[in-house]
Parts: C-alpha cells; structure tokens; sequence
C-alpha cells in the first residue's frame, strides 16, 4: 500500500528478543520475519494489477558499526556470483575480507531524502512462488543467525551483542496507470540491556575487555534511543539521531510519517525485576510519541534510487 512500517523487539539481554523476532521451525514457534513475510506474500495474491518485488537486508551494528549480515558466510545459496568463488576456505575468507573492506557499509540519503545503506546487499524474493519466496527467505535467516555476534555473558549464554535490523523492501507498480509504491519493514531486535554488576566480566582478560566494551556500546545506543523518543515526545526542535548509528539509521522510521510498534520483553526471573522495570518505564516513554498519521509513499513512475528503499516510519 505504499506505508513504511517499522517494529522493534526490546528488553534485557536474555528476554527473548531474538526469539520473538526469528522464533525457530516452521510451525507454531515461528518469529514475526517469517510470519510478516509469509501474509505479505499472500496478499500479493490478489492484487491484480499490479507488478510487485520485494527484496530482504539484514545488517546489525556492532560497536557502532555496520556489519551486512549476508555476506559473512561464503557462497550462499541465492549469490552465484559471489565474491569468492573459490572452494578454498582460506581463499575465499580473503576475497570476502578484501571486498567488505573495499565496500565498508555507510549511511546515506538519495536525492528523494530517504535513508539507505551504501554496499547493503539486497536479496530477491520471489513474489510468483509462495514457497519459493519462503524458501529464500529461510536462507537468509540462515545466514544472518551465523553471522551474527553473539558471546557467552552471566546474565545469557547466547547473548546478542549487537542490534540487527531486518528489512523488506516493496516496490509495486500499476500496470494500467504507472503508479509506484514504495514501502519498507523494518524488523529490529534491538540487543539486550545489561548492568556491568551482574555481568560479571573478567576485566583481566582480552574477552572480558571485549565484553565491556560491548556492553558499553549496547547501553549507550539504547541510552540515545531513549533521549531521541525524549525529544520527540516533548516536541524538541533538536532531536539526537546523529548519536548513534541506530538512531541514525531509523531516523526516517522515528521522526517520518509512517507507522511503528515496540515489543517489550520481561524475563521472568525475580532477579530480573530491577531490568523489567526500567523496560517498562522505557515503553511508558515510548507510548507517549505522537507523530501524526501515517503517508503513504506512492509516485508517478519514479525511481527509488540509492540502491535501496527508505525506512519511514514513526512511532504511534
């Protein structure tokens, strides 16, 4: 329909974010990705008319760094040519090095002001063949899930340490009159806040320092989340978006004209309940944004340029 529509998964380190957004299997413990995927999918049925693409990203930010989440892992399945085509490992790792060196990821804006990643990979997927479609998206599930930087904390023994942001890109077109429509769904699972007291890092060795700075980067990303949605809700003339990537990044889905929705997760643990209460006090800010009514981003014949669709969404 032309809206940009973004959702995120937040809460403490160990909350079930990750699990929300991905879920695991193909049955009832699937994620919102594949279940968003798949209805989207089936409403392109029926809408005659119409010439629909869609295409998948996934990237996270580690360290306030961009890391595209589909290039990690050698020949995938979807990228004949890839850039290692070698089936030597030690190869193909230095060609793939060599290319994400030469094509570091960067935030841009096109000359229609909406927000891109420059060098993020696209994925095809099929719009025709249902399960083919599905099929592709499994893939690159797949592939984000091992690339992904996860570590062993107290508090999780698979804690994300970065936030991961999982996009579909669509683009329709009417057949009869030429009309584009441009929309993207922005899927976050934001990394888990953690206190240092109850991580327990061993600041002795090179992993603990790791973990620390992790840790440090995780809280202070989600600190300027927070203030972003401070300053929005008190109708601020200067929001901080430029002091982080995330922010940054979602700076068209929080302060555009389109629709969000935040997930918070609580562990169920009692130790837990100094973090599930800050959680909720984060989502009583939250719910306290009002941005307008969401546009939809419809044109006449337009490109979308930049390589990739804009994120447009606000929080409501």
């Amino acid at each position: 329909d032309g809206y940009n529509v973004c959702l995120f998964s937040y809460g403490q380190t160990g909350s079930g974010k990750t699990h929300t957004m991905q879920g695991c299997g193909n049955a009832d413990m699937r994620g919102i990705i594949p279940r968003a995927v798949e209805l989207i999918l089936d409403s392109l049925k029926g809408r005659s008319g119409w010439d629909f693409t869609l295409e998948a990203s996934f990237l996270e930010i580690y360290n306030e760094e961009l890391k595209d989440l589909l290039v990690a892992v050698p020949n995938t399945p979807w990228d004949s040519a890839s850039t290692n085509n070698s089936t030597d490992g030690s190869d193909s790792r230095k060609a793939l090095k060599n290319t994400n060196d030469k094509n570091k990821l960067s935030i841009k804006k096109n000359t229609d002001g909406r927000t891109y990643v420059k060098h993020l990979r696209h994925v095809p997927i099929d719009t025709t063949n249902a399960t083919s479609g599905m099929a592709t998206l499994e893939n690159v599930m797949t592939c984000a899930a091992r690339s992904r930087s996860v570590a062993f904390t107290h508090m999780n023994a698979t804690s994300s340490r970065s936030h991961s942001v999982f996009s579909l890109h669509i683009r329709g077109t009417n057949l009869e009159n030429g009309l584009v429509a441009r929309g993207t769904l922005n899927l976050c699972d934001l990394a888990g806040s953690e206190r240092l007291d109850r991580s327990n890092h061993d600041l002795s060795t090179p992993e603990g320092m790791a973990r620390l700075k992790e840790t440090q980067s995780i809280n202070k990303s989600l600190s300027t989340l927070g203030d972003v949605f401070g300053a929005l809700s008190a109708g601020s003339s200067h929001v901080p978006y430029r002091n982080s990537k995330l922010t940054y990044l979602l700076q068209d889905c929080l302060g555009g004209d389109g629709k969000a929705l935040m997930f918070v997760n609580l562990s169920p643990t009692v130790e837990s309940s100094f973090e599930s209460l800050c959680s909720l006090r984060f989502a009583q800010r939250v719910n306290q944004v009002e941005l307008g009514r969401a546009t939809r981003d419809v044109s006449q014949g337009s490109s979308s340029g930049g390589g990739t669709t804009a994120t447009s969404a606000s929080p409501s």
